[in-house]
């Protein structure tokens, strides 16, 4: 299959700058995957499409502030670090700019102490391709700390305004450190709405996958299935994968909070294809059109990146014509789109 048939044209207006005031503001454009049909509503009005017995699952993970700008020891000159992985200890997988620049045994200093020496300092350890460095810091104190005064969010590369307010860019059930960037599919929920949802007999069983590399590098083939994903780390507790289990048991729907939730469902789902178990590890499930979905019957999400594998995981569920027309819709309708922008339904 080609990356062009998943190209559609995207006015750059349309690309939302900043987060809504009230997270629950924001449209939902509602997607029949079996016959396409249309419908635009509010974000609130998902709950006329949820019913009791149905379980959201939802990402926990919280981004850190994962963007680190700094200095070259030797030269002063100035030096950006994307935290991606914690590889172990003090070892992180990253990006750098200027990559050429930052080559093994360059020392990237952050922040000023006492004296003037650096609170924190980066070590190259290796190179990678794409700008992909292995770093080792060197810090006294708490490495988290440091990171919650020294970083900055990792917002996308779209998004040109300066975030004033970091928990925008975090999910209100955010709980487990780890991401590069939002699951932005659940900014719209508020604990308001989601008290709702549950005492209408909604579930809501948490899960984590960090975001990572992915998030940040487009496909570089010409072919789908030539393209390789980066693997990310996930987490499925016992007692999520029992609601799941049980909601499946009654004839409820799992309704995936976007696609790091849907990729982490089906992943446990290929290791437990008879019902799924508590399970962890790395992921690098790449679901495109032809796949046939084993845990999610409908997916919250929302728009995405053209020719992005995210584009290509809705057309997985909703089919590509469907999903080509819904996105030429919310075009027409002017839906603000990627990680601030509304939310799709597809059911």
């Amino acid at each position: 299959m080609n990356v062009e048939d998943y190209d559609f044209h995207l006015p750059e207006e349309l690309i939302a700058q900043t987060p809504l005031t009230d997270r629950t503001s924001s449209r939902l454009l509602a997607l029949d995957k079996r016959t396409g049909e249309i419908a635009h509503h509010r974000f609130t009005d998902l709950k006329q499409y949820l019913r009791e017995g149905d379980t959201l699952v939802v990402n926990d993970s919280r981004v850190l502030p994962a963007r680190l700008l700094g200095v070259k020891e030797d030269t002063g000159a100035k030096a950006e670090l994307l935290l991606l992985r914690q590889l172990e200890g003090d070892c992180w997988e990253t990006l750098a700019k200027p990559a050429k620049k930052l080559k093994a045994g360059t020392v990237i200093a952050f922040g000023a102490g006492e004296g003037g020496e650096p609170l924190l300092r980066a070590v190259v350890e290796s190179e990678g391709d794409m700008g992909g460095r292995i770093v080792r810091f060197q810090y006294s104190g708490i490495f988290q700390e440091l990171l919650d005064r020294l970083g900055e969010m990792p917002l996308p590369p779209y998004i040109k305004e300066r975030l004033d307010d970091r928990e925008r860019y975090q999910t209100v059930y955010s709980r487990q450190a780890g991401s590069a960037a939002a699951p932005t599919a659940g900014l719209h929920f508020t604990q308001q709405f989601l008290q709702e949802l549950r005492d209408r007999g909604v579930g809501i069983a948490p899960l984590t996958l960090h975001v990572g590399l992915g998030t940040f590098r487009p496909m570089s083939t010409d072919t789908i299935e030539e393209h390789v994903m980066h693997s990310e780390y996930y987490e499925l507790s016992e007692e999520s994968a029992a609601m799941i289990r049980a909601a499946k048991e009654r004839g409820g729907r799992i309704v995936a909070v976007g696609t790091t939730s849907a990729r982490t469902l089906e992943t446990a789902a290929q290791r437990y294809p008879d019902g799924l178990q508590a399970c962890s590890g790395w992921t690098d499930i790449f679901i495109y059109p032809g796949y046939e979905f084993r845990a999610v019957d409908a997916l919250l999400t929302n728009f995405h990146l053209p020719k992005s594998t995210l584009v290509m995981l809705v057309s997985a569920l909703a089919g590509r014509e469907h999903v080509l027309h819904a996105y030429a819709e919310a075009v027409n309708e002017k839906y603000r789109f990627f990680s601030f922008g509304d939310a799709m339904f597809i059911y």
